[in-house]
């Protein structure tokens, strides 16, 4: 026996990649309309052409083609005169699909190792192994569990040989509670459903579908079944009246008894039972007892349940407890990221440094260019002023003096009688006079010092 669980809790992980899956199931799963799926199929039609040229440029999980995404959309201008419009509209929307499917679980799903085929169908001397899917968690993620069954079912129609009509299948399918499979499925789901029931016997597998009721499993599926196994029905409501006159047509009657009403008297432990004979032909409806069965009715522990997974890692093919994250399109694709966002920084921190350097010549010059414009701003009105003052006192004097501020006074005009004295004894009676008019032939002596 080998426990399987998607989620890896209570079984071994049950893992696929992306480019398994492809773009055509990808898309029927998310339901995308042709805008989308081909875009869709350019982002994979690219993806075969960079693993070409780089062989670890694979889609393994929902960060790869997330990410890959990304990039498409930041090149779409460039890639569109190649391959087709691609709308970065549609990219989102697509994005937004994978984000729901990556909600429900799709992390676990999408990985390494991805399962092999082959342990489906192990064998020990001439009894099979029997694997069971832990079902309990996956189905509240119904688009998980859709994503698994199209998986698994396109991997067996595409990977097994056709061996015609065997006596033995080499694999059985049996899904219980099998309203839970189609309510609310995907389209794809249904479709593939339906292609493997007509198509798979050749292959040498089989299928069976548990359910209380007939009406759960769609009429283009149940019309491909050959075999029947039908339990007792309680017809309380119309409803279920309906559904126990529908279960009984199904069959090839009986003249012994009304299969309608037999359907209704059924016991426990009793089944109306309907098979193929050698020719292909449904036999007629039997009332039959079913064998109970020489195993154990009841949950397994988590004592027995970790045994068994141990002891399946032995004989499976690949060991699936340990997963691999190698690099792949979502490592690589982060480098270029890296490495773009360096070629474009250099340029600029070149540019960046040339400011810097004629900068501060720049600042230097605008400092003086501002003090030379405040100094003509206040030294031309004064410098006027003074050339006015000085006028105006050569008018009234005739001694051609001019007024400045704190000039020495050497005695007034040329009639000072200061002027008589020695230079010595000028220098000596010189005296700090402001705003005072002076000599002519003193002119310029400004600010308290004399011009020697």
């Amino acid at each position: 026996m080998i426990f399987w669980d998607v989620f890896g809790d209570k079984g071994l992980p049950i893992r696929a990649t992306v480019f398994e899956m492809g773009p055509l199931l990808l898309s029927r799963l998310m339901n995308l309309n042709d805008v989308q799926e081909g875009v869709l199929n350019i982002a994979f039609k690219i993806a075969d052409e960079e693993k070409a040229k780089n062989k670890n440029f694979q889609l393994i999980d929902l960060k790869d083609l997330q990410a890959w995404l990304e990039d498409l959309a930041a090149r779409a201008d460039e890639l569109t005169t190649k391959y087709g419009n691609i709308s970065k509209a549609s990219i989102g929307t697509i994005q937004r699909s994978l984000l729901v499917l990556e909600q429900q679980g799709g992390e676990h799903f999408f990985g390494e190792p991805p399962l092999n085929i082959n342990d489906l169908m192990k064998t020990k001397g001439r009894c099979g192994y029997i694997s069971i899917l832990a079902a309990d968690k996956l189905m509240d993620s119904p688009r998980i569990y859709a994503t698994f069954l199209l998986f698994l079912l396109s991997e067996l129609f595409e990977e097994m040989p056709e061996v015609g009509d065997l006596d033995k299948p080499k694999l059985v399918f049996f899904f219980d509670e099998a309203h839970l499979l189609f309510n609310d499925a995907p389209k794809a789901l249904l479709q593939k459903i339906e292609q493997v029931v007509r198509l798979i016997r050749s292959k040498g597998v089989g299928v069976y579908f548990v359910t209380q009721n007939p009406l759960d499993v769609p009429d283009t599926v149940s019309s491909q079944l050959g075999n029947r196994v039908q339990h007792a029905l309680r017809a309380f409501t119309p409803a279920e009246q309906k559904a126990v006159k529908a279960a009984a047509t199904t069959f090839r009657a009986n003249p012994a008894f009304d299969t309608e009403k037999a359907i209704m008297e059924l016991g426990v432990g009793e089944a109306l039972v309907s098979t193929l004979d050698a020719k292909g032909q449904p036999t007629i409806v039997q009332r039959t007892l079913v064998r109970p069965p020489n195993s154990r009715i009841g949950p397994v522990t988590d004592a027995e349940r970790e045994a068994v997974i141990e002891a399946s890692k032995n004989f499976l093919e690949t060991d699936y407890s340990k997963t691999i994250d190698r690099e792949s399109a979502y490592e690589i694709l982060q480098k270029r990221t890296a490495e773009r966002a360096d070629a474009e920084a250099a340029p600029a921190n070149e540019t960046a440094g040339t400011k810097r350097a004629g900068g501060g010549s720049s600042r230097s010059d605008s400092f003086w260019t501002t003090l030379g414009k405040t100094l003509i701003k206040t030294g031309v009105p004064l410098a006027t002023r003074v050339l006015t003052d000085a006028l105006k006192g050569r008018n009234r004097r005739g001694g051609g003096g001019f007024t400045g501020f704190g000039a020495l006074d050497s005695g007034g005009g040329a009639s000072s009688p200061s002027s008589e004295k020695s230079a010595t004894a000028k220098s000596a009676d010189e005296k700090y006079v402001p705003f005072k008019s002076i000599n002519v032939v003193e002119r310029g002596i400004l600010g308290g010092r004399k011009r020697q």
